[in-house]
C-alpha cells in the first residue's frame, strides 16, 4: 500500500514523518506479537493548533497546543488489554506494549471481542484533501477576532456587552496500523471562528452568536458577516414575549434541526441496538419517516468535516443509505457491536461520515410560508430526549409565527412529543443546508407538537 505524503509542518518535540509513524506502529505491533498476542492494533496521533479569545477588544487568552501519543490494544484470544503514553522513546513503547499485555492476562474472555474482519480493511486511501494548514500567527488571529467582535458590537446600539470571539486553527496527523498487515494515515486540519454578544433593550437581555468553520481557512466566513450574523440573531429575540399552551406545527431551524438527525443516528447506533436500549430496536425495513426522505452517508466528499477513508479499526468507508423510501436501511456498527448483532461492521467506529437528509425545494421563508401558522424554533435547551422511548421534552426559544410571517420572540416553553411522531410527522425539509459539521440538514417542519407555555 502507498503511504501519501505527510508534510504537515508539525514541530513537536521531534519532527516525525510518515516513515518513522509507520515504523512505529510497526515496532508496537511487533513486540505484542513478541510478548505472545494473537493480535494487534496500534495508533499515533500528533496534534498542534493555535487558539485566541478576544473580549471587549482585549485578548483574554492565546493558546498554543502541541500534542502527541500512541495507544496499543492487544488480544489474547478474546481477552483485551490497551495502554497508552505520549513518550514516544522505543523503551516507553515496549512499556506500554507490555502493560497492555499483562492487562489483557488478566481480563474475562468476550466472544465479540477482536478486530475488524482482514477482508474489510482499507486497499486503497483516497487522498479527500482533508488538510489544508493556515498560517495564522497570534496577532493575525487576534485582529480577525476584534474585527469580528466589533462588527458585532457596532451593528446595533442594542448590543450591551459581548462573550468574546474566539478564532482557532488546528491540524492534525494520525496513523492506525493492525496484525493484519493494514496500515492506514491521513493528516487533517480545522478552523473556527466565533462570536457571541448580549443585547438589552426595557431590562430584557438576550444572547446570541454565530460560527463558521471549515477545513480550509479560505472557506470560513468574513469576520465582520459573522459578527453581523450574531449581532442579528441576538437583537431579534429581544422584547419576548411568552405563549399559552397550544398544539400548533413547528419549525425547527436547520442548526437546530441538526439534533433531531443526530437522535436518529443515535437510536440506530449498534451498541444501543444490542443493548435492547432505543425506540428504533429492531426496526431494519420498517418505516421511521414518510417516505419521500432518505437519509445518506457520503464518507468521501472532498475536504469535508466528516470525511474520512477509513474508520478507526482500518475499515474502508463507503457511501450508503442508512434510510430509504421512508424505510430504515442499516444499522451504524463497528466491528464489536457487529459481531453482537451477528452483522457487519459499517465502517462507523468512530462515528458517521458525512450524513445527509433528503429536502425539499423550499428555503426558509418557503418553510414559514407552509407552515402559515405556529413556531419558529431557533434554540432548543436541556435534555429531555430519552432514546429507549423516544420521549422528547425540551425547553425552547424562537419566534410566533402567523400567516407565514415571524410576528415576534417567545422563550421559555417546552417542546412535547415523541422523536418517532415526530420523524413519522416530518412535512417538510428546507434547502437552507447547515453543513457546519457531520450532520448536514435543512430546517424541519413537523406538522404539530404539543407547546407548554403559560
Amino acid at each position: 500500500m502507498s503511504l501519501p505524503s505527510t508534510d504537515v509542518g508539525f514541530n513537536a518535540d521531534e519532527q516525525f514523518d510518515s516513515a518513522q509513524l509507520s515504523q512505529i506502529v510497526d515496532d508496537m505491533i511487533a513486540e505484542a506479537r513478541r510478548l505472545g498476542a494473537s493480535a494487534s492494533e496500534a495508533g499515533v496521533s500528533i496534534e498542534a493548533g493555535l487558539s485566541v479569545n478576544v473580549r471587549l477588544g482585549e485578548v483574554e487568552t492565546i493558546e498554543h497546543n502541541r500534542d502527541k501519543g500512541l495507544g496499543i490494544t492487544v488480544y489474547f484470544g478474546q481477552r483485551k488489554g490497551s495502554a497508552s503514553t505520549s513518550d514516544f522513546s522505543p523503551q516507553a513503547i515496549k512499556e506500554s506494549v507490555k502493560a497492555a499485555c499483562d492487562i489483557a492476562r488478566y481480563t474475562e474472555a468476550d466472544e465479540y471481542a477482536g478486530l475488524a474482519d482482514k477482508a474489510l480493511m482499507a486497499t486503497e486511501i483516497p487522498d479527500l484533501e482533508l488538510y489544508h494548514h493556515w498560517d495564522l500567527s497570534a496577532e493575525q488571529a487576534i485582529e480577525i477576532a476584534t474585527e469580528c467582535e466589533d462588527a458585532a458590537r457596532s451593528f446595533d446600539p442594542r448590543i450591551s456587552n459581548s462573550e468574546g470571539a474566539s478564532v482557532s486553527s488546528h491540524d492534525g496527523f494520525r496513523i492506525y496500523g493492525n496484525s493484519h498487515g493494514f496500515i492506514g494515515m491521513y493528516p487533517s486540519s480545522r478552523h473556527s471562528l466565533s462570536v457571541a454578544v448580549i443585547g438589552e433593550q426595557d431590562n430584557n437581555m438576550q444572547r446570541d452568536s454565530w460560527y463558521t468553520v471549515s477545513r480550509r481557512a479560505e472557506k470560513l466566513q468574513a469576520a465582520e458577516e459573522v459578527g453581523k450574523r450574531a449581532a442579528m440573531n441576538t437583537v431579534a429575540r429581544l422584547d419576548a414575549k411568552k405563549i399559552s399552551t397550544r398544539q400548533v406545527p413547528v419549525l425547527f431551524e436547520a442548526e437546530v434541526a441538526r439534533g433531531l438527525l443526530g437522535h436518529f443516528v443515535r437510536a440506530i447506533n449498534g451498541s444501543v441496538q444490542y443493548r435492547k436500549s432505543t425506540f428504533l430496536l429492531d426496526h431494519l425495513g420498517k418505516p421511521v419517516f414518510p417516505s419521500r426522505i432518505r437519509i445518506d452517508e457520503r464518507p468521501h466528499l472532498i475536504a469535508a468535516l466528516g470525511s474520512a477513508p477509513f474508520d478507526s479499526e482500518g475499515v474502508t468507508t463507503c457511501a450508503r443509505d442508512l434510510l430509504n423510501g421512508g424505510e430504515l436501511q442499516s444499522y451504524v456498527l463497528d466491528s464489536y457491536s457487529a459481531r453482537r448483532l451477528k452483522m457487519q461492521s459499517t465502517g462507523n467506529a468512530g462515528g458517521t461520515h458525512n450524513v445527509f437528509i433528503s429536502h425539499d425545494d423550499l428555503d426558509q421563508r418557503q418553510l414559514l410560508k407552509k407552515m402559515d401558522r405556529g413556531i419558529f424554533v431557533t434554540e432548543v435547551m436541556g435534555q429531555g430526549v430519552n432514546i429507549v422511548t423516544g420521549d422528547y421534552s425540551r425547553g425552547a426559544s424562537g419566534f410566533w409565527v402567523e400567516n407565514g410571517e415571524i410576528q415576534y420572540p417567545i422563550e421559555e416553553f417546552t417542546l412535547a412529543s415523541r422523536l418517532q411522531d415526530m420523524y413519522m410527522n416530518l412535512q417538510a425539509v428546507g434547502n437552507d443546508l447547515d453543513t457546519r459539521g457531520n450532520l448536514c440538514t435543512g430546517s424541519w417542519l413537523i406538522e404539530q407538537m404539543t407547546v407548554a407555555g403559560e
